[in-house]
């Protein structure tokens, strides 16, 4: 069955850095794009970055712009997360997702699949 698993989260200090990992099972990545999403407590689940199923089409949320790269190993079945200059408002759980119908990527609706979460944590 299909699975989507996150690693990679934890404690970090504002300016640091972490990167998450997105393994997936029971199909094959290569055929479909990916998002990382995150949900901070009290508020919506939100987009942050899109990787269609080649590297051409990639997409980010304003806040994190110039801080996070999404990337994907095809081979790996393995979508990741790198998050550099972390701020106190990265916190969140986040969340990567498959999509199953075409429309603005950051709509949650538009994913099927998603994992359980990792936590992440940016405090001093």
């Amino acid at each position: 069955q299909v699975a989507l698993v996150e690693s990679g989260g934890g404690l970090v200090q504002p300016g640091g850095s972490l990167r998450l990992s997105c393994t997936a099972s029971g199909f094959t990545l290569a055929y479909y794009a990916m998002a990382w999403f995150r949900q901070a407590p009290g508020k919506e689940r939100e987009g942050v970055s899109f990787i269609g199923h080649t590297d051409e089409n990639i997409d980010y949320a304003d806040s994190v712009k110039g801080r996070f790269t999404i990337s994907r190993d095809n081979a790996k079945n393995t979508v990741y997360l790198q998050m550099n200059n972390l701020k106190s408002e990265d916190t969140a759980v986040y969340y990567c997702a498959r999509v199953y119908r075409s429309g603005y990527w950051a709509d949650p609706s538009k994913y099927d699949y998603w994992g359980q979460g990792t936590q992440v944590t940016v405090s001093s």
